[in-house]
């Protein structure tokens, strides 16, 4: 997400969940929206770049690893980070991780913790199922809509 002029904080996050849920809904890869002083751009993760020039200034290249291109079966529920943070597997360094690959699963049940702004929030499961793949290292940092986990859903 790219947010120009830096307009208030909390309409930007508020129109990018908006436009998070809109581009799920459409199957979208990119969406770009102006509104006065406020723009806001939002891409899937490995989704191709637009075919026509956008004339914005280029966004930094993140501190974090490659983006991973994920082809799935389409029965795999994918579970997204709701926001932008830190993803953690554990509730400390030393905790063992929350669920590992094969594990099964309950709906809701806590998969990972994201921390924003020194807060722990705690990432549930949307399906009860097996990990089929964790797509995100401990530590790493995450964006809002990436992909974390892929769960075959149970029966």
């Amino acid at each position: 997400m790219r947010v120009s002029r830096r307009p208030d904080a909390h309409a930007a996050t508020e129109l990018a969940r908006q436009l998070g849920a809109l581009m799920r809904e459409l199957d979208l890869a990119e969406i770009e929206v102006s509104l006065g002083n406020l723009k806001v751009r939002l891409q899937r993760p490995g989704a191709a770049p637009t075919a026509f020039p956008v004339p914005m200034a280029p966004a930094p290249t993140p501190a974090a690893g490659p983006v991973v291109d994920v082809v799935t079966n389409a029965t795999l529920v994918t579970v997204e980070a709701p926001m932008v943070g830190t993803f953690y597997r554990a509730s400390s360094p030393t905790a063992e991780p929350y669920v590992r690959e094969g594990d099964v699963v309950k709906q809701g049940q806590v998969l990972c913790i994201i921390e924003a702004m020194k807060l722990m929030n705690e990432i549930d499961s949307k399906a009860a199922g097996r990990i089929e793949k964790i797509l995100v290292e401990n530590g790493q940092p995450v964006e809002y809509g990436q992909p974390l986990f892929l769960i075959e859903p149970a029966g």
